[in-house]
């Protein structure tokens, strides 16, 4: 396992990020943001109201877009602006996959702006751009074994 700084670039991808989606985290992340809708923590409700079960919110996954672009720009990141659209819904048991692209790069200023996808099993969960500013140059990237050779 080894360690390569690159420098981030327009066209350039972000590593994807797996997040398993639990119950757990559903109904964290709607008691965390104050949301109290019960389609965000009680099943049976949520299916009287024509849902298969609970349900992300859309904080929950905006904070986990945050948490996607900080954790790959590193701990001097600072969002600036997150546009985000929700499509399908985030249902316990399912993974949602988040990838990125930049998209525009001022490496001057430190801003970069990226398009972000977060696809489940039924299809894309959000879709949007996030514009981050950051103070360093570079991006530490950690490769495994397999990646070095």
């Amino acid at each position: 396992m080894g360690t390569e700084t690159t420098r981030p670039a327009v066209g350039g991808a972000l590593p994807p990020l797996e997040i398993p989606i639990t119950r757990t985290l559903i109904v964290a992340g709607a008691i965390a943001s104050r949301d109290y809708q019960d389609v965000h923590h009680d099943a049976e409700l949520a299916r009287r109201k024509g849902s298969p079960d609970i349900f992300m919110n859309i904080l929950t996954t905006n904070g986990l877009v945050g948490r996607y672009i900080t954790d790959h720009f590193g701990p001097t990141a600072v969002l600036r602006k997150v546009a985000i659209r929700l499509g399908a819904p985030n249902y316990p048991g399912d993974t949602m996959v988040l990838t990125g692209r930049i998209e525009e790069l001022d490496g001057a200023a430190g801003t970069a702006t990226v398009r972000v996808v977060g696809e489940n099993s039924i299809g894309n969960h959000v879709t949007g751009t996030v514009t981050v500013t950051f103070t360093e140059a570079t991006v530490t990237v950690t490769l495994t074994d397999e990646e070095a050779s």
